[in-house]
């Protein structure tokens, strides 16, 4: 982690990313962490992708709270990022979070897509 201090947010993404593909929910959340704190901005690939790493690790408290923090930071969450977080409820038992995210996607101009319904049922 020392060299990845060096590196820019698109190697931060890349790396989270394969952290998730791999089930490594933890490394993938300690980069998110890494990367702000090298003072760089993540984007809504960050989010995304870190996002997906818990669902996949079944962390979905820490997903929704990152689903959370992506908008508070003044980005905006796209199908991916509503898919994921919908899918890390779905796999916590938590319908109605999940079902809450897939009726207000229509109202940020979202179109839901067959993964989003396939995630709320």
């Amino acid at each position: 982690l020392q060299q990845m201090e060096l590196l820019d947010v698109f190697s931060y993404n890349s790396t989270i990313s394969a952290c998730e593909k791999g089930g490594q929910w933890q490394r993938a959340l300690g980069l998110f962490v890494a990367l702000q704190h090298n003072e760089l901005l993540p984007n809504v690939i960050s989010y995304n992708s870190t996002i997906s790493a818990c669902e996949k690790g079944g962390q979905w408290q820490r997903a929704l709270g990152l689903f959370v923090a992506l908008q508070h930071n003044e980005l905006l969450p796209n199908v991916i990022s509503y898919n994921s977080t919908i899918s890390a409820c779905e796999k916590g038992g938590q319908w109605q979070l999940a079902l809450g995210l897939f009726v207000g996607m229509p109202q940020l101009n979202m179109l839901p897509n067959v993964i989003s319904y396939n995630s709320t049922i």
